[in-house]
């Protein structure tokens, strides 16, 4: 029971943005930009500048940059071995390495673990916003037809991406020991207190978008055991042996198993990489992560 009073909730608000855009169809990619580029800095700002800048934050990245690059190395190799597709493999490898830590990870770390364990799901978040937004859209493009130039569409993506600079900032104003105006505070507490429950009602509007059609169940099962279980048993792993708090440790390895990052959603389309395929994967881990995330939480200790 306690399993389904921590998932249900995160559920029933992504049920909310589904069944409004059911009836409504609202334009989900203009609200994904908008939460992406203008909510979400406020959240990863405050966040940066209110918690105190340790190396922590050196761990983190190592760890999303290890986790993330297995992962598309392994599926890299699987897919020349099974003889897919250039854009079936770029396909995988994008909806089977990239975690949804922001609008499905930050909420669930937060009724999981708290305020301290969606600051850790925000600040990884920003890690691999980076990784997405330039090996991803690297491999986007490579496997994809609408784009060529992907080292050039990397580095301009990564210039335009608020949250890096929002992140900078903060940590920025926390060294230089700047203190904010109560009410220049109370603006940015209260932009980021909407962002979390934007952006999982707008996740709920994309996975009403999945476009249902045949199935490629190698294609699926690959990507499913890749996102679901190969991931966080590989967080485990790596976070053995780091010199981290238990409740860090276990928040790393929850993030790892959650499902199919939305945005790279978006990067398929843009792309035209296999853009339904990742578009049901991302509704098929999501789902199944109703399964998965209780039994990781089980597994994990203390929770």
């Amino acid at each position: 029971m306690a399993f389904i009073s921590v998932i249900l909730p995160i559920f029933i608000v992504f049920a909310v943005g589904f069944l409004g855009q059911r009836l409504f169809a609202f334009d989900t990619r203009e609200l994904s930009t908008m939460a992406l580029f203008l909510i979400s800095p406020f959240l990863v700002f405050e966040t940066f500048y209110t918690n105190t800048l340790s190396m922590d934050y050196v761990y983190l990245a190592v760890y999303t940059v290890v986790l993330s690059g297995f992962l598309l190395i392994s599926l890299q190799l699987w897919g020349r071995f099974k003889g897919w597709k250039r854009n079936e493999t770029a396909g995988v490898m994008l909806s089977g390495s990239f975690m949804n830590n922001g609008n499905y990870g930050a909420p669930l770390a937060l009724f999981v673990f708290g305020a301290a364990g969606m600051e850790i799901a925000i600040i990884l978040m920003v890690f691999q916003q980076l990784m997405m937004s330039t090996v991803g859209i690297f491999i986007a493009a490579k496997g994809g037809a609408a784009e060529k130039n992907s080292i050039s569409t990397a580095f301009k993506s990564v210039v335009r991406m608020p949250i890096l600079y929002a992140a900078l900032l903060g940590i920025a104003l926390q060294l230089a020991a700047v203190e904010l105006s109560s009410s220049l505070a109370e603006v940015v507490s209260l932009i980021a207190g909407a962002a979390i429950p934007v952006i999982m009602i707008v996740l709920g509007m994309q996975l009403a978008n999945v476009p249902l059609k045949r199935v490629r169940y190698s294609l699926l099962t690959a990507t499913v055991v890749s996102r679901l279980i190969v991931s966080p048993v590989l967080a485990f792993l790596l976070v053995w042996g780091m010199p981290l708090e238990a409740d860090v440790k276990l928040v790393m390895i929850l993030m790892a198993a959650t499902p199919t990052s939305a945005n790279i959603t978006l990067y398929a389309l843009r792309f035209r990489t296999e853009p339904e395929f990742v578009s049901l994967a991302t509704l098929i881990t999501t789902v199944l992560t109703l399964l998965t995330i209780p039994i990781v939480l089980w597994l994990l200790p203390g929770v």
